[in-house]
C-alpha cells in the first residue's frame, strides 16, 4: 500500500491531536476550521484509519492515532534535525574537510591556515595527509580528500590544477665542501660533480631534479636516496652529499652546519597549485577553507 503523506499532513495530525480542538488547531496552522476537517478526512484515508473520534462537542485520539501522534513527533524531530543538519552544511558550520597536501606545506603553511579557519569554523571536522604528489593525486581522484595542495604534474591531466604559489630551489651543502665555498647561485651543471642525497620517486622534487639535469644531457644518479625531509637534511649535515630542495621544503627542517645557494638555469622553482578532481563540487565548508588558504598565501614563505 502506497501511502503519500507530507509533513505538513505531519504537523496538523499533531497540532490537532495536542490540542485536540479544531478552531485552536485551525488558527495555529492558518486554515479555516472546514479546510483542517477536509486534510483530517484526507489524512485518514490514505492511511486507512480513522485517528480522531470527534462530535460537535469533542474530540479524542482513537488507538491508531495515539501511536500515530507518537511516530509523528518523533518524525517531526528527526525533520527537524535533518533540515539543520544540512542548513549547517550549507552555511559552512557542520561537515568535514580532508586535504592532502605535500609534507612541507602540511608543515609549513597549513598549520596557519587551519587554525584561522578552525576559528571561524569550529564545528567542521578537518583531515590533513602529508604525503607525496603521486600519492596525492590519487586521493583526489578516488574523492578521499576534498582538494591538495601539491607540485604540478602534467601527467595528471585527468585532475584540475590551479597554480597557487611558485617555491624556489635550494642546493643545501655540507659545511667544508668545495660549493659551499662558491658564492651566489650554482647551476644544476654546477653540481654534476657532488654527490646528491635525492628524494625518492615519485616524489615532485626527484622530477624536477632529473628534469633539470636531463636538459643538461646528463642522467640524475643521486648517491643516496630517502623519503623524508629530517633524513635528507641530517646526510647532509654528515657529508654524504648535497641536496637540491625547494625553499619551503628545505625551511621546514632545521639544519644547523648546512650552506645554502640558490639553484638556477634551467629549473629555478617549482610551482605549487591546488588540484580538485573535475566533475566533482567542493562542500561549502571546503570552498570556505579555500578562503582562508588564499588570505594566507601573501604570506607564506
Amino acid at each position: 500500500m502506497k501511502i503519500n503523506l507530507s509533513m505538513r499532513d505531519v504537523e496538523t495530525v499533531l497540532v490537532l491531536g495536542r490540542t485536540l480542538n479544531f478552531r485552536q488547531a485551525a488558527a495555529q496552522l492558518h486554515l479555516s476550521q472546514s479546510a483542517l476537517s477536509t486534510q483530517v478526512l484526507r489524512i485518514e484515508e490514505a492511511l486507512g484509519v480513522r485517528l480522531f473520534d470527534r462530535t460537535t462537542r469533542t474530540v479524542r485520539l482513537t488507538a491508531a492515532g495515539e501511536v500515530f501522534l507518537q511516530q509523528a513527533a518523533n518524525l517531526q524531530a528527526v525533520f527537524r534535525e535533518a533540515i539543520d543538519a544540512v542548513g549547517g552544511i550549507a552555511s559552512a558550520e557542520r561537515g568535514a574537510v580532508a586535504v592532502a597536501a605535500l609534507p612541507s606545506v602540511a608543515a609549513r603553511l597549513l598549520p596557519r591556515v587551519l587554525m584561522a579557519y578552525r576559528q571561524a569554523h569550529p564545528h567542521v571536522a578537518l583531515k590533513v595527509h602529508d604525503t607525496l604528489s603521486g600519492p596525492a593525486f590519487d586521493l583526489v581522484r578516488a574523492g578521499a580528500v576534498d582538494f591538495a595542495i601539491t607540485a604540478a604534474d602534467p601527467q595528471q591531466a585527468d585532475l584540475h590544477y590551479v597554480p597557487m604559489l611558485s617555491d624556489s630551489f635550494l642546493l643545501l651543502i655540507p659545511q667544508g665542501h668545495p660549493l659551499a665555498r662558491r658564492k651566489g647561485p650554482l647551476r644544476w651543471a654546477d653540481t654534476v660533480a657532488a654527490a646528491h642525497v635525492s628524494m625518492v620517486q615519485p616524489s615532485s622534487v626527484r622530477q624536477y631534479a632529473e628534469w633539470a639535469f636531463l636538459q643538461n644531457r646528463i642522467r640524475f644518479q643521486p648517491a643516496f636516496e630517502a623519503e623524508h625531509l629530517t633524513t635528507i637534511v641530517a646526510m647532509v649535515e654528515c657529508g654524504f652529499g648535497v641536496a637540491a630542495l625547494p625553499a619551503i621544503a628545505a625551511g621546514a627542517v632545521a639544519h644547523s652546519g648546512v650552506v645554502e645557494r640558490p639553484l638556477v638555469g634551467p629549473v629555478a622553482e617549482r610551482s605549487i597549485g591546488l588540484v580538485t578532481a573535475r566533475h566533482r563540487s567542493l562542500s561549502p565548508a571546503a570552498m570556505a577553507l579555500l578562503e582562508v588558504l588564499h588570505a594566507h598565501l601573501p604570506a607564506a614563505p
